[in-house]
């Protein structure tokens, strides 16, 4: 077996590992797409946040909702606070980073709303701070999470624990998750 295969033969088991963990619990997954699917017909608004590759994340499920998944249908409301870098450096600058989002909520959201974070340690300071804010303005919080959930579980209505330390799969195990929540939302005939 040559190196790259042995290597890519142990990324495809952590994925797999992580998938198989998710799969078998799937009532916390079940429950925030309801409450996703609730807040949309209630009018109300996503909004999404992660850094780095959860940023992408939280990207790809707002663009989903207000493009389309796999049928069209009327788009959804949504909005990524990451995904305005003139919003962000003008925040980071007058307020420090770690009112990225949190900032961005205090405009924003709002009680009919639902905040879902993307992090795989959870420990994000300007993830935290957006939860926090939410939470205090009546949004409901969401947390697609890894590992033990970090600091930002507390301030969650909503977890799901993508499993182990490993930040490749919790962030396979979340693309997983958001395309389950897409599913959810397509037209039903």
């Amino acid at each position: 077996m040559s190196d790259n295969q042995a290597i890519i033969q142990n990324r495809l088991s952590r994925a797999c590992d992580a998938l198989d963990a998710l799969r078998s619990n799937p009532a916390s997954l079940i429950r925030i797409a309801d409450i996703i699917c609730d807040a949309l017909e209630d009018n109300g608004t996503v909004l999404t946040c992660g850094n780095g590759g959860s940023a992408a994340e939280a990207l790809h499920l707002s663009e989903e909702l207000i493009g389309r998944f796999q049928e069209d249908r009327p788009p959804h409301r949504s909005i990524c606070l990451n995904a305005d870098p003139t919003a962000l450096t003008c925040i980071a600058n007058d307020y420090g980073f770690e009112a990225v989002f949190s900032r961005q909520c205090q405009a924003l959201a709002g009680p009919n709303d639902v905040l879902v974070v993307f992090s795989t340690s959870g420990n994000s300071a300007n993830v935290v701070q957006a939860l926090q804010v939410a939470r205090s303005r009546g949004t409901t919080t969401i947390g697609l999470l890894g590992a033990d959930g970090g600091e930002a579980s507390a301030f969650c209505d909503h977890v799901l624990l993508a499993p182990g330390e490993d930040s490749a799969a919790i962030q396979e195990c979340h693309q997983v998750a958001l395309h389950a929540i897409c599913n959810c939302l397509e037209p039903r005939q």
